[in-house]
């Protein structure tokens, strides 16, 4: 199996020192990839043939260290390569894995081959740099990252005309973020250890999306998705995880997830309460949607006839099926929930169901903004059937970006 190299020339290592240690190990069959930076390659050159034997090499000398090993990642995911050997000292390594932090996820396997420092070589003694801090390496990644071109076209966000301007509030798209892999570019909000879009990226594009959105810096709190029916009262103690949010506080943003799944806002315009919620199938059939308008009529005196919500994009009947012994919990929301029962595997629209149970809960039929509700703006399109504009589990497969909804109370001089 095909491996990566990594072989650290910037922190106290020399080519001729480092060359050694690569013909220790058989490197035929691996991708090698030289860091080095500018600096240090106008100034000692490259001894090239202890990297004659190897498969392929790469040089990674851009001006940054940033920027290097993004191309090195860039490289690696092109080749579809996640096993990585680091040749470095113990300085080096203290400084790589901050950018490792930042940079990857889980799914990159970086096995780090310390070697000491020869004190003798003037090579190695002449290369010496400082240890970069975390904080240092944070602020370098991030400036970075904010130079980087938007993909995909411009950032756009979906509004409900349901929702009052007291509230701020919206429905991300896939565009106008920096996620280059494809089934996650390009404004792909979550960073999962099962997938290639690292911290750095996805914090990049939430920053993106709060800047154009009007939150911008307040933090964006994403629900923790249990796919169950917990609500969070934020200003009680956190849970582990759960599926909802509710407050009244300002200055709070509440995101739900969603790529099939619905993000689902909730706002009083009377009471000033928002909440969000994340309702796939196990959680439309929990109740997760009635159990969030539950918990600001308890915790925050709402009168449910004074809530609204909005439906965010979602995976819809023309393209989501389940089981047959699954689908049938839907047909005891409503049977046309499940237009197709006969079926092994019929399509089911849970974006119905939620609206039943909200209705049925109390909620306003007008005060819900789904996909039935052709005479406003749609902000309830199928995920599945727009590929260039939203992400979705069901057509890309595991590796799938997230979009969210995201809702907060403006403050008076906003």
């Amino acid at each position: 199996m095909s491996r990566a190299v990594l072989v650290d020339l910037l922190h106290r290592c020399c080519a001729s020192c480092t060359g050694a240690s690569l013909l220790e190990d058989s490197v035929s069959d691996s991708q090698v990839f030289v860091l080095c930076g500018n600096t240090y390659r106008e100034k000692n050159g490259f001894v090239d043939t202890f990297l004659s034997s190897c498969k392929s090499v790469h040089i990674l000398d851009s001006s940054s260290t940033v920027e290097s090993l993004y191309r090195f990642k860039q490289t690696l995911d092109q080749l579809d390569l996640s096993s990585i050997t680091v040749l470095t000292t113990a300085q080096g390594k203290e400084v790589l894995a901050h950018y490792q932090n930042l940079l990857f996820t889980a799914i990159y396997d970086f096995q780090y081959k310390q070697r000491p420092v020869d004190e003798t070589c003037p090579s190695c003694r002449g290369s010496t740099d400082s240890v970069s801090p975390g904080e240092e390496v944070r602020e370098e990644v991030s400036t970075f990252m904010q130079q980087l071109p938007a993909l995909k076209g411009e950032l756009t966000v979906l509004k409900s005309a349901l929702i009052p301007d007291c509230f701020g509030h919206g429905f991300s798209t896939r565009t106008g973020g920096v996620s280059y892999i494809p089934t996650l570019s390009s404004l792909n909000l979550f960073s999962s250890c099962r997938r290639r879009d690292p911290v750095a990226v996805v914090m990049e594009n939430r920053r993106r999306l709060a800047l154009h959105a009007g939150f911008h810096p307040q933090p964006m709190h994403l629900v923790k998705v249990n796919h169950a029916n917990d609500v969070w009262v934020l200003g009680k103690a956190e849970p582990e995880s759960y599926d909802a949010m509710v407050t009244n506080q300002t200055g709070l943003v509440l995101a739900a997830p969603g790529a099939d799944c619905m993000p689902l806002l909730f706002a009083d315009p009377v009471a000033k309460v928002i909440g969000v919620a994340h309702a796939g199938w196990r959680g439309t059939i929990m109740g997760v949607a009635m159990a969030t308008v539950n918990a600001m009529v308890t915790e925050f005196a709402c009168q449910v006839s004074n809530i609204v919500v909005a439906v965010g994009p979602s995976v819809g009947p023309c393209c989501y099926t389940m089981e047959r012994d699954q689908a049938l919990d839907f047909m005891s929301v409503h049977p046309d929930c499940v237009p197709d029962p006969e079926l092994a595997r019929p399509h089911v629209d849970i974006r119905l169901a939620n609206r039943v149970l909200l209705q049925k809960g109390g909620v306003l039929p007008e005060h819900i903004h789904d996909n039935t509700m052709t005479h406003w703006s749609c902000v309830t399109p199928c995920t599945s059937c727009h590929p260039e504009n939203y992400f979705s589990h069901v057509r890309d497969g595991l590796n799938f970006g997230t979009q969210v909804g995201f809702l907060w109370i403006k403050q008076t001089n906003e």
